[in-house]
């Protein structure tokens, strides 16, 4: 299923008069934290075998993303193994290329939505599943969806594997001003300001998902909760949200320190 991105594939880069610093403090921590965010997802089971990737947008470089290298599945990723791409597809820092559909994904959705400072995109399982079925994919009847609340899109045209930047630009015209895209028949892409917004994001999206299919399963009507409600409720779950985010982060990354601190290396 995955594609390796052949050097040939993406436009020639411009000509780069220096090379920039990538060895920076900021640029370190950002690499753990990927790293992290790669291995725990891994443990909850949101990982697709050598597929789904997540980015980054490098710390004090606009034009470059922070990416999984083609060929690893996530619990074997290192804050070092991770590349450093441009928009052209080419590699400064690493060994290995993306794979295909991550660079033609991620490269435009960080190009067109500069917003978008940081791009996960799983097919984990209860999401995935809600993104097939009719209708919207979620019903806003459990109170953790409800941190969602009005924040989402679907994009609702399936094109096969983004093999080409016109696949990715599609995907990221979809967007608008969602931070959750659940992508018909693929999977979900979750947008965020920062590494730790992304992986609260990522988590609870799942977590929501998991409990409405469990819900739906007893063939029993799921009843929304009452729209002022939900929108007051999701107003008060963002109150703090990115400080929550930043907290959980760290407890993932403690978690990761006392059983696989291989991931910093």
């Amino acid at each position: 299923m995955a594609h390796s991105l052949h050097a040939s594939s993406p436009a020639p880069a411009p000509f780069r008069s220096n090379r920039p610093d990538l060895a920076t403090d900021a640029i370190r921590t950002a690499r753990e934290d990927l790293a992290a965010c790669f291995r725990m997802a891994a443990r909850n089971g949101f990982e697709e075998g050598i597929c789904n990737h997540f980015s980054a947008v490098v710390p004090g470089h606009d034009d470059l993303f922070l990416v999984n290298p083609y060929g690893y599945a996530f619990r074997e990723l290192t804050a070092s193994k991770l590349l450093i791409c441009d928009f052209h597809g080419n590699v400064l820092d690493g060994e290995g290329v993306p794979e295909a559909t991550a660079f033609y994904i991620h490269a435009e959705m960080h190009r067109l939505l500069p917003r978008a400072k940081v791009a996960f995109h799983t097919h984990m399982p209860y999401a995935t599943a809600l993104s097939m079925t009719e209708g919207d994919p979620l019903i806003w009847a459990g109170q953790t969806a409800l941190k969602f609340y009005g924040r989402t899109a679907v994009d609702r045209d399936y094109n096969g594997l983004a093999l080409d930047s016109r696949e990715g630009a599609r995907i990221a015209s979809a967007v608008g001003d969602a931070d959750i895209v659940f992508m018909k028949h693929h999977g979900v892409m979750v947008l965020a300001p920062t590494i730790a917004e992304a992986w609260d994001d990522l988590y609870y999206l799942e977590r929501a998902a998991e409990v409405q299919v469990l819900a739906m399963s007893t063939g029993r009507k799921v009843l929304p909760v009452d729209p002022t409600v939900a929108a007051e409720t999701y107003r008060q779950m963002r109150e703090g949200d990115s400080e929550s985010a930043r907290l959980h982060l760290a407890a993932i990354r403690r978690q990761l320190d006392a059983e696989e601190p291989q991931y910093r290396h």
